[in-house]
């Protein structure tokens, strides 16, 4: 049974710390449900998810909510929460679906949600239902003091995400206009010991090279399409040293949380931060190994840092594919790498909640990862991630820590007042 606004105390109510104390365990619970409801991708059907979210704040008539079906598979909500009078609008963003359950067998939780050691499991619980119940949590809260904010919290709850969002944020951008805030807050998974403000951009590449067949007996008869793809490989990997017009704020912000970022990021990843990286993924060609392959083709991820456009990044494959006869290139999906001032009020309320409910100051940096958080850059409105340190993300055991996501519910809730009550620009 979730814990409801008119089951707390006037005592509490007027304590900020004291009422998310008493909701603590409500939080877990709810993001345990939210678990338990499935919703992973493929086909990532969001159906059930969003009655789900509906239901558990259909008891606060304060929160409007609306849905918006963009697929047959894929509905989005928009929870709408409305202050004391006309102000900023602070949005938070998360999204329903989730990875699909692989290794079933060796998991040693269930992944439709078991609480365990302070540990929450289940599949999705940090990418992201687990920052969905915060959300939620927070909101609840905030419907019972409305009184204490200016302006209004969005919360904007889509599908689409694990397939690049066009359905989900992108269509709420796009046409509800109260999907836009002057601040936007996504609890995808990530950290708070670790706030990310701004992502890496991507150019996805498909190439093909086409040769001529003959048997090996008769290599001079043929002409390796392998051979051609690899020269192309080996040059595309020159991408990696691509000259960076750095920004100086954002290599000081990634320099600066380097220790406490690779501490959970792993080692390396600040220079994976400030520089263009070249992943191939896969590769294939020919058909038996004493013929001359006819036919090779691969693919390659290439990740794009801030101060360096991906159109720039697409002239020069396509310079080196150029070079190479019977090889072509498709540009598969690409974005623009894109970031927010860390110095953004909306970042400094974060740092200074994180602060007070966790007791250390947390880290500002950029995410190598991408998230819907660039959906929202990209339209104009400053994004951050604050959301819950994942384990084993997409793999058997999943599981958050409980009191980190106790804690995550209180600071989206104090920084919404914070920046909400901030003198008008």
């Amino acid at each position: 049974m979730y814990l409801t606004s008119s089951s707390l105390t006037t005592a509490q109510t007027g304590n900020p710390m004291a009422w998310f104390d008493a909701a603590g365990n409500d939080v877990a619970a709810l993001a345990r449900h939210l678990v338990g409801v499935p919703s992973a991708y493929p086909p990532g059907d969001t159906h059930l998810m969003a009655d789900a979210v509906a239901q558990a704040i259909a008891d606060v008539p304060e929160i409007e909510v609306e849905r918006y079906c963009t697929l047959p598979h894929v509905t989005n909500l928009v929870l709408r929460l409305r202050g004391n009078r006309p102000g900023r609008r602070l949005v938070f963003n998360g999204h329903m679906d989730t990875f699909p359950l692989v290794n079933a067998s060796r998991w040693t939780a269930d992944p439709a949600g078991e609480e365990r050691n302070g540990r929450l499991y289940g599949l999705g619980v940090s990418d992201m239902k687990g920052g969905i119940a915060a959300i939620l949590t927070a909101m609840r809260f905030l419907a019972g003091h409305r009184d204490l904010f200016h302006g209004e919290v969005v919360a904007t709850f889509v599908g689409d995400e694990e397939s690049m969002g066009t359905e989900g944020t992108q269509w709420l951008l796009e046409n509800v206009p109260h999907a836009r805030g002057d601040a936007m807050i996504s609890a995808d998974t990530g950290s708070p010991y670790v706030l990310r403000f701004g992502e890496k951009g991507m150019v996805w590449l498909s190439l093909l090279a086409e040769g001529k067949s003959a048997h090996a007996a008769h290599v001079h008869r043929g002409d390796s399409a392998i051979e051609k793809l690899i020269d192309v490989v080996n040059e595309l990997k020159s991408l990696r040293d691509f000259p960076v017009q750095a920004i100086p704020e954002v290599v000081a912000s990634i320099d600066a949380s380097s220790v406490v970022s690779e501490a959970s990021s792993g080692a390396g990843e600040s220079e994976v931060l400030k520089n263009v990286t070249v992943t191939f993924g896969t590769i294939r060609g020919g058909t038996l190994s004493n013929l001359v392959a006819d036919q090779a083709e691969a693919t390659a991820d290439v990740r794009i840092p801030v101060g360096v456009a991906a159109v720039a990044i697409e002239a020069r494959v396509r310079e080196i594919v150029a070079r190479h006869s019977g090889v072509s290139v498709n540009v598969a999906r690409r974005y623009e790498p894109n970031w927010t001032d860390p110095q953004h009020p909306v970042i400094r309320s974060l740092v200074s909640n994180c602060e007070a409910v966790l007791e250390t100051t947390p880290a500002v940096n950029m995410r190598v990862g991408a998230s819907d958080a660039r959906l929202y850059r990209y339209a104009g409105v400053p994004a951050v991630v604050c959301g819950l340190t994942s384990y084993n993300m997409g793999s058997a055991d999943e599981h958050v820590d409980v009191d980190e996501l106790r804690a995550l519910a209180k600071v989206f809730a104090l920084t919404a007042l914070d920046f909400l009550n901030l003198p008008a620009q």
